[in-house]
């Protein structure tokens, strides 16, 4: 099979001038099928701010209520969105930027209340078209996909990235030899926080229960690890998380069946 990576760039990269240069170039010289997928979080967070909206967030998700979706949506499916999208156009890619509404790509549900936490407009994925992507990816198009969803009956509804990046290569290793690359501000999943070079060189479902256990691992690297362990029950033949200027799935944490 041809081989394809999905690449996930978070939110502190995106805000970070040098090191999104460097991502987006190493990005554009991949010399397989690709798919961007990014975040956003922090530029939504200073754009609600200045517009006198409060961000709320619950064990590192977002409340979404119906104006912090009116900025995520502006941020994330605009902003950021076609700022990626025109840069690596200048790089040579010909990149197309969607949503999960367009095309009908990526379809959600609104989570439901659990333990008294509304998260409000937040989707939690149903399904991914698979098919419909791989058509775009083989007339030369690599799409550039915005953290955003919809529930089918006319609704936008923000839905993590991580997660949009693992569905999306899950939805994909059928037609594609997939690799999936979160990339992020750090060398990969840190055995010491304060020690960048403490990396964790794989991790497997045992591995992640013994390190959920000892407290290693916490906070936002839980959900990311469960969706690469997700998409590698699934089909996508690697999952890496590595530093932003080592997409390569050579470097970092390697997430193993």
């Amino acid at each position: 099979m041809e081989k394809l990576f999905v690449v996930k760039v978070g939110g502190a990269i995106v805000e970070d001038t040098d090191r999104l240069t460097r991502l987006l170039a190493d990005f554009a010289a991949i010399p397989c099928r690709k798919v961007l997928v990014h975040g956003g979080g922090r530029r939504a967070t200073k754009i609600a701010a200045a517009l006198g909206i409060e961000s709320k967030m619950v064990g590192g998700r977002r409340i979404t209520d119906a104006d912090m979706l009116e900025v995520v949506t502006m941020v994330y499916g605009g902003l950021v969105n076609k700022n990626l999208v025109a840069r690596l156009q200048a790089s040579g890619v010909n990149a197309l930027g969607l949503t999960g509404a367009d095309m009908d790509v990526i379809r959600s549900h609104r989570r439901p209340v659990k333990d008294g936490v509304d998260f409000g407009f937040v989707g939690d994925v149903e399904k991914v078209n698979g098919r419909m992507l791989q058509t775009l990816i083989e007339e030369g198009v690599t799409p550039v996909m915005a953290p955003l969803t919809h529930d089918g009956k006319g609704s936008i509804l923000n839905t993590n990235a991580d997660t949009i990046a693992s569905e999306t290569a899950k939805a994909l290793a059928p037609y594609y030899d997939v690799t999936l690359v979160y990339a992020f501000e750090k060398k990969g999943v840190l055995r010491d926080p304060d020690d960048d070079d403490s990396v964790i060189p794989t991790i497997t479902p045992a591995d992640f229960e013994h390190l959920k256990t000892e407290g290693v691992v916490s906070g936002g690297m839980l959900p990311k690890i469960e969706n690469a362990l997700a998409a590698v029950r699934a089909g996508v033949k690697a999952v890496n998380i590595t530093l932003a200027t080592a997409i390569d799935g050579k470097h970092g944490t390697m997430i193993r069946k």
